[in-house]
Formats: C-alpha cells, structure tokens, sequence
C-alpha cells in the first residue's frame, strides 16, 4: 500500500503530482524547488534557494513520519553546475554522516525559473 503526502508546510503541487509517496517502508519526495510555502516567493540567492528547497523536502519528509537523518538517496538538479560548491555547503549542514547517497546533475531549466530542485527517499521511522 501507499499514499499521497501533503502538508502546508512545503508548497502545494502546481500540477497533477503529489508533494510525496508514503510506503509502508519507505518515503519519496516529489522534487522541491525553493518556493516558500505560505508567501509563494523565491529567493534569488543560490545559497537561500538551496536552504528553502532542502527545508520543504524535510517538511515532506516529516508529514510523512520520517526525517533528513533517514534520507538514503538525493537528486539534485542545478540550472548551473557553477552553484555545486555553494549547494553543497549548504547541504552539508542539513545532513549528517553517514550521508545519503547523492546524485547532481546540470539540467536547461526547472519550474518557476527555479535554479534548484531536490528530491529525496528515505525510511521511515
């Protein structure tokens, strides 16, 4: 069995896609750009853009029963691969060793003239 995540607490899906996908063992995240849940804005800093779209898949991942500390796998997407070492910074401060695995890949564009996206699988708790 699954089912749909939604929570006010990451922005709502633009399209017919749910915020995530609950199983009885694992959580998945539809992927978060860094759109603010209650005030619809994005920052233009890639540094912020990363925090917010980290901060909604955690949102997703706990209205789910789960949390970045069981994450076993990252996408990330990057308009511009030259925001790697700024987005790996940051997300270095919302995960904990041992790391999820991780993939980042350079992609033409992304919603809403987002510069990233993130999407996460975890366990659940």
């Amino acid at each position: 069995m699954f089912a749909p995540i939604a929570t006010t607490s990451a922005p709502a899906a633009v399209g017919p896609y749910s915020q995530g996908m609950v199983t009885e063992q694992f959580v998945f995240t539809s992927g978060q750009i860094a759109l603010h849940p209650e005030t619809k804005t994005m920052p233009a800093d890639i540094a912020d853009q990363a925090r917010q779209a980290l901060a909604n898949v955690r949102a997703v991942l706990e209205a789910a029963g789960s949390g970045l500390d069981k994450v076993v796998k990252v996408n990330i997407f990057l308009t511009d691969m030259d925001d790697f070492a700024t987005v790996n910074a940051v997300y270095g401060t919302f995960f904990k060793t041992p790391y999820p695995a991780r993939s980042c890949v350079a992609v033409a564009a992304l919603p809403l003239g987002a510069r990233i996206e993130i999407e996460a699988m975890a366990v659940k708790r």
